[in-house]
């Protein structure tokens, strides 16, 4: 009986949900008035939460109906405009509905972020990158802390309607201006949002230069939520990557593997910063731990890139061409063959190496045998440059056409074991700092009580301090007193 009790109940619940999404949307809307009136952006984030599920239930009438009675008591011609122009992109034109109240531009964008995703889902992206420029606008004409929030979302989705089209080179001046806006007004989310999709749009078109241009010149903000400081971390080590700077690249690139969730909603993320870093540590001449691969979530999408590390491992070029040409429609779709390019010197180097401590003397005649090369020239010059890279240890005999490996001297000799300590030290400092970055500590309401506690403190020392004065002076009276005659 409690059984079915708890199954009729819960049932209720959910014929609620589905029956009056109406209801939600106006309990949102009253998060955020009351977000307003307070100027505190935890209840537009609580308002913000619900949109997306509000998404799923919300018909384009329901959001209609809604909009017209808000567009009945707008009081700036931009929210006006704003809403009859969701209501136009809508194709609605509801009944006439008495006022529901003073229609703030948070309240306004709210409504035109879900007029958005209505359009989104219908593919209609045409009016929704209509609408989108209207929001725009709007946030342009009321920069202030409750905004911030939306604004970032509605930035997103200008963003991803041109994107969809094909078009987004055309999005491009419109967010460099508001990311100009954005800093000016100190609304650290938005600018958050415009960095991450200003470098997205310049990734798109392998404007390289132009993003790193970008990244010199402005800085993404501290205190910006981890879902966007993630795929600015994976950018900036993609960038990083192109430009040969693959110490920081590798940096980046784990701190952003770090910092996303590691749940299924993010695995497509997780599987991209993957493969760009897999291929940063055989550029640097690292293998990358075999566990990495065998993770469920990984182990499909990274099988090219295992086997393109085997072949880097054993320094088979005749394997990693095989590879090479085997999966380079994917390579390509992934972004990454110009990188994959450049690992055919790192393949003849580790093949150098190998044959370096497997030989102690070898000719010139028989490294061309082994690592498939054209010619005894090419191989002397490889060699030649493997040891002013210091990748080997050896010296080449020009006359006898032979290379003779020098003898094998102990790791702790050398400093390699200080640079891994560096390296480990480094970490460590960083994790610490993000750490202390990340706590969160009490208000300023607290050293109030403090200050008059201490001053209370301060009046009972001094009042004992008196009386401990007055008492003493008695006594000396009395035995003044006492002295007389």
């Amino acid at each position: 009986m409690l059984k079915y009790s708890i199954r009729k109940r819960q049932f209720r619940i959910l014929t609620c949900k589905l029956a009056f999404p109406a209801v939600d949307l106006t309990r949102s809307i009253k998060f955020l008035q009351r977000g307003i009136a307070a100027a505190e952006t935890h209840y537009i984030y609580r308002a913000l939460r619900t949109a997306f599920s509000l998404r799923k239930r919300l018909q384009p009438d329901i959001i209609a109906e809604v909009i017209a009675a808000y567009n009945a008591s707008a009081n700036s011609q931009s929210v006006a405009a704003c809403l009859k122009s969701a209501l136009a992109q809508l194709q609605q034109n509801p009944a006439e509905h008495p006022a529901a109240g003073v229609c703030e531009p948070e309240v306004c964008l709210f409504l035109g972020l879900l007029a958005m995703l209505c359009l989104l889902d219908n593919k209609q992206l045409e009016r929704g990158a209509e609408l989108a420029d209207v929001l725009v606008g709007v946030v342009s004409s009321a920069q202030r802390r409750t905004v911030d929030p939306i604004a970032s979302r509605v930035f997103f989705y200008y963003s991803r309607f041109f994107e969809i089209a094909d078009r987004l080179s055309d999005a491009r001046p419109a967010l460099l201006s508001a990311l100009q806006a954005a800093t000016l007004a100190g609304m650290k989310e938005t600018k958050a949002m415009l960095l991450t999709l200003l470098l997205r749009n310049y990734l798109h078109y392998k404007l390289y230069d132009q993003a790193e241009r970008l990244t010199a010149k402005s800085s993404f903000p501290a205190d910006a939520p981890n879902n966007l400081l993630a795929r600015y971390l994976y950018y900036m080590g993609h960038i990083e990557a192109v430009q040969l700077n693959y110490s920081q690249a590798q940096t980046h690139l784990l701190e952003a593997t770090r910092k996303a969730p590691s749940n299924a909603a993010t695995a497509g993320f997780q599987q991209t910063v993957h493969k760009i870093y897999v291929i940063v540590e055989l550029l640097m001449g690292n293998i990358p731990d075999r566990s990495l691969f065998r993770v469920p979530t990984l182990k499909k999408p990274l099988q090219p890139y295992l086997e393109l590390t085997q072949a880097v491992r054993v320094g088979d070029l005749n394997k990693f061409q095989e590879v090479v040409g085997k999966y380079q429609d994917r390579f390509l779709q992934d972004n990454v063959l110009v990188l994959i390019q450049r690992l055919r010197h790192n393949v003849i180097k580790a093949g150098i190496r190998s044959i370096s401590i497997a030989y102690s003397r070898i000719s010139l005649r028989d490294i061309c045998l082994k690592l498939h090369l054209d010619s005894e020239e090419d191989a002397e010059y490889i060699v030649a440059k493997a040891i002013r890279d210091g990748v080997i240890d050896a010296t080449i005999d020009h006359e006898k056409g032979s290379v003779q490996s020098a003898e094998v001297h102990n790791v702790y000799e050398t400093s390699d074991p200080q640079y891994a300590f560096d390296k480990r030290i480094a970490f460590c400092l960083s994790l610490y700092n993000d750490s202390v970055k990340s706590m969160r500590y009490p208000g300023s309401d607290h050293r109030k009580e403090l200050a008059s506690a201490i001053e209370a403190i301060k009046r009972e020392r001094e009042l004992a301090q008196e009386l401990e004065n007055d008492d003493y002076d008695g006594d000396s009276d009395e035995d003044v007193m006492d002295e007389g005659p």
